[in-house]
């Protein structure tokens, strides 16, 4: 059977080509356009959930698992289906995930209970942990090392980055003209296309040496990182105190530090240890989970500002964020430049820099509308920079390792966002919400998102500068 592998490896021997055939270009097109799906999902029912929860008679307290059961899939499962994408085949995994997603959306679109919306949403997020880790495989298989990987992986972070701020806004029109179905069943025809199309434009590819899966290790890190996941989601509901969210929390660190020692002594590791050693796979994926738990947390901050503070419908609110998305793909579409003018690693510090300040300049926002020209300009300048280190991310954590490893690169990448995407809101609205009582007025809730922004700028600020001590030199 020809693989990928196959077709890239020429390509490294002789003349690594400098422009997008016709080919490479319907390959970038199919994968593009199921990572920004999966994106899209993982906020476009951020804005519907009151309306769900009276349609199916969800409990308010339960609201929120319409969007933790997807979390807790798409994060708990990212890494091991990145090494089943080796193991039977990155092509063939992808397309099962879009078929599982196209299913699930019709399943929850036509949802007539909270059992059968949740049994939906879990399955989407298992579909989005199987396809997103072997989608990028697929990705950096498929385009050599240099400025067509550099490109694709930025096309890549702009769409899903753009695809996370589209679901918000778009699930407020779907609900508001049509129905909450909606939201689910706009991506079954989407899922089918791609797996129309997909065959007759991806080849098959897989790791070199067929290996038995790591039982032990996959049970111990997709355990902990439900753990983890759910403390987090905990914590953010009820506060870092909560007793259920400090057990859930150490069962997870407990479970990764487990998953580590099982993989330093295993024949056939998950992950080998020698990669989790790597200075630009450590670094790099931090430097993407402080990205990641930055920028998606700011948009739940920015939410929580204009429609409890200056008082904006849910659709006026996403609507806000189009500029932010618009900044996203404008960073996502000139990363590759950047990084082929000043290098990978002096962009992931620029762009930390870049997001750093614009997220110090929204503690100057006040109580009245007058200051959205403010949270515009900082919101489009802050995803151009987050963009920039996302980009440079990608790239630093896939680099250097050969095929057979890119499955696992490319989860343990895929791994890191959803965590990032995931963490990121819980940890924030904890800040945020600390002292401030459910009645309290718009100045103690501004006062409260002021603080979570300061603490998100230092995070960025803090990220920027590891990245530049620990990747400072060119592995």
């Amino acid at each position: 059977m020809s693989t990928i592998d196959e077709v890239a490896g020429p390509a490294r021997t002789t003349a690594v080509p400098e422009k997008l055939t016709g080919r490479l270009k319907l390959v970038l097109v199919v994968l593009l356009v199921a990572q920004f799906m999966l994106a899209v999902d993982f906020s476009i029912l951020n804005v519907a959930l009151p309306v769900i929860g009276r349609g199916l008679g969800f409990p308010l307290a339960q609201l929120q698992w319409i969007a933790t059961a997807f979390a807790l899939a798409a994060a708990g499962f990212t890494l091991l289906f990145g090494r089943i994408a080796d193991l039977v085949g990155r092509r063939r995994l992808f397309m099962i995930g879009l078929a599982v997603l196209g299913l699930s959306s019709l399943l929850g679109g036509l949802a007539v209970d909270p059992t059968m919306l949740l049994i939906a949403r879990v399955a989407q997020g298992l579909a989005t942990a199987a396809v997103t880790p072997a989608g990028l495989s697929l990705l950096t298989s498929s385009f050599p090392e240099g400025p067509l990987r550099e490109k694709a992986l930025g096309l890549n972070g702009a769409l899903m980055s753009a695809g996370f701020t589209t679901g918000a806004v778009l699930g407020g029109v779907l609900t508001d003209l049509l129905s909450w179905r909606w939201a689910f069943f706009i991506n079954v025809p989407v899922a089918l296309a791609v797996l129309l199309i997909a065959p007759t434009v991806l080849v098959e590819s897989r790791g070199e040496a067929r290996a038995k899966l790591d039982v032990p290790g996959a049970l111990a890190v997709t355990v902990g990182l439900l753990s983890l996941v759910f403390g987090l989601t905990a914590a953010g509901e009820h506060g870092f105190g909560d007793p259920a969210a400090l057990v859930a929390l150490a069962v997870g660190v407990v479970l990764l530090v487990v998953f580590y020692f099982v993989e330093k002594g295993a024949a056939q590791p998950l992950v080998p240890v020698r990669i989790l050693h790597k200075r630009t796979v450590i670094w790099g994926n931090l430097a993407g989970l402080i990205a990641f738990v930055t920028e998606t947390s700011l948009v739940f901050l920015m939410t929580l500002y204009l429609q409890k503070v200056l008082g904006f419908s849910p659709l006026a609110a996403g609507l806000s964020f189009a500029v932010l998305g618009l900044g996203t793909v404008t960073g996502g579409v000139t990363a590759a430049r950047v990084i082929g003018k000043i290098g990978t690693t002096p962009t992931l510090v620029v762009g930390g820099i870049v997001q750093a300040v614009a997220t110090a300049a929204l503690l100057g926002l006040g109580d009245d509308r007058s200051w959205m020209w403010l949270l515009l300009l900082a919101t489009f300048v802050g995803g151009v920079g987050n963009m920039l280190v996302i980009v440079g991310f990608m790239v630093t954590a896939t680099s250097g390792l050969s095929d057979a490893d890119q499955g696992m690169a490319t989860g343990v990448a895929t791994m890191t966002q959803q965590i990032g995407i995931t963490m990121g809101t819980p940890i924030m609205s904890a800040i945020a919400t600390a002292g401030i009582a459910d009645s309290a007025g718009a100045d103690a809730i501004l006062g409260g998102v002021s603080t979570a922004v300061l603490v998100n700028a230092v995070i960025v600020l803090v990220g920027a500068l590891m990245a530049a001590v620990f990747l400072r030199k060119k592995a």
